[in-house]
């Protein structure tokens, strides 16, 4: 069993099968209606086998006629031959009367029931409130010539009011429950196809993020050491064991990210970049000018932080790299700019997914080229928004 979220505090169960067996539940529903005409007619009536044969025929011609009336609703069909079977079924309702007399008058639910489905809507209503009016005004007219009990005559009116009513208002609610069913059951397998397109969305973005930055630190080191290899045994074996908890701080992030348990913090992220960048010879500055950011804003700056910082080691030959974050009015603003970018700076999957994770807190990110070979990348998020 799953569950569908409809609103922030409510939630519905759906068991798989109650969609699945619907349609059994609208057939079964129908039989007692498609037995009570007949069965009236030969418990209160002697009637011949002739008579028999013709009731029943009669009878399931006209209950298969709206049986599949209410399958085509609940299935959200057009309904071919509509008007052709509500006729039919009218048919089989009125004629039987001269025969059977006011024991067959129950069969009259179909014809409420069909109007409601097939007519267009005043029609429809006024189809079957006409019937269940009609019905209960010929028992009151009825009731008077036999007895001229008034009391007994509105004993009868509302009786037939209420049980032609109701009796419609079932056949005809039940095929609309299983549509909408079967539209709330389509509804939450949809949802759960977006629920796990968005939950790849973000595995595939996180990683990205994750390991472009662990990634490219390991080759770094990796390069460091061997050069140090012929030079400085030490401090290559001090790269190498570095790179190993580079690459073990990855498996972790990575098993973090598909648990969505990975967090990531402003300053732990500045210390790691400042730390890359310098060990690949680059300047870094860092200027943070704001004590404390909400807990989403600081998670997207760390991400957008841990993306410039490997976009300057892998797209450019920088020598300078400086981060800022700042308050600009009711917004804070961090901004990344670094030198020795290329001409021609084409917009990777990195940035459109920082661009997402602004979007979310109403924030914007821009990334592009400055002026002078230098690039910048500068987020910018409201603080009431975050």
């Amino acid at each position: 069993m799953t569950a569908l979220q409809i609103e922030p505090t409510r939630t519905v169960n759906l068991p798989a099968w109650v969609a699945e067996r619907a349609p059994w539940f609208l057939i079964a529903l129908h039989v007692p209606f498609i037995v009570a005409a007949p069965l009236f007619v030969l418990t209160r009536q002697s009637v011949g086998v002739v008579a028999v044969v013709v009731i029943l025929v009669l009878d399931l011609v006209g209950g298969v006629l709206q049986l599949r009336l209410s399958l085509l609703v609940a299935q959200g069909r057009a309904l071919t031959y509509g008007v052709a079977s509500f006729l039919a079924i009218a048919v089989i309702a009125y004629a039987p009367l001269y025969w059977f007399s006011w024991d067959w008058a129950v069969f009259q639910w179909f014809v409420i029931a069909s109007a409601a489905m097939v007519l267009s809507r005043p029609w429809g209503a006024l189809v079957s409130v006409a019937v269940i009016v009609g019905t209960a005004v010929w028992s009151v007219v009825a009731i008077e010539g036999l007895t001229g009990d008034d009391a007994e005559a509105a004993v009868n009116f509302v009786y037939y009011v209420a049980i032609m009513g109701m009796g419609g208002a079932a056949l005809y609610g039940s095929a609309r429950l299983v549509h909408v069913l079967d539209d709330l059951y389509a509804a939450r397998l949809e949802l759960a196809d977006l629920a796990v397109g968005r939950e790849r969305l973000r595995v595939s973005r996180d990683l990205h993020d994750l390991l472009g930055q662990s990634l490219s630190a390991v080759s770094l080191k990796g390069d460091l050491a061997l050069r140090l290899l012929a030079s400085d045994e030490d401090a290559a074996r001090a790269e190498i064991v570095s790179l190993t908890g580079v690459a073990r701080g990855a498996l972790r992030d990575v098993r973090a990210v598909t648990h969505d348990e990975h967090a990531v913090s402003l300053s732990a992220e500045l210390d790691a970049a400042a730390a890359l960048l310098g060990a690949a010879g680059i300047d870094t500055t860092v200027d943070v000018d704001v004590p404390t950011l909400s807990h989403p804003m600081e998670e997207v700056f760390a991400w957008a932080v841990r993306e410039g910082a490997t976009n300057t080691l892998r797209h450019s030959d920088a020598a300078h790299w400086t981060v800022s974050v700042a308050r600009r009015g009711t917004a804070v603003r961090l901004e990344m700019v670094n030198d020795g970018a290329p001409a021609r700076v084409g917009r990777g999957s990195g940035l459109t997914g920082l661009t997402e994770r602004a979007g979310a807190l109403s924030g914007l990110a821009t990334a592009g080229l400055v002026g002078d070979g230098r690039f910048r990348l500068l987020v910018e998020i409201p603080e009431v928004a975050a």
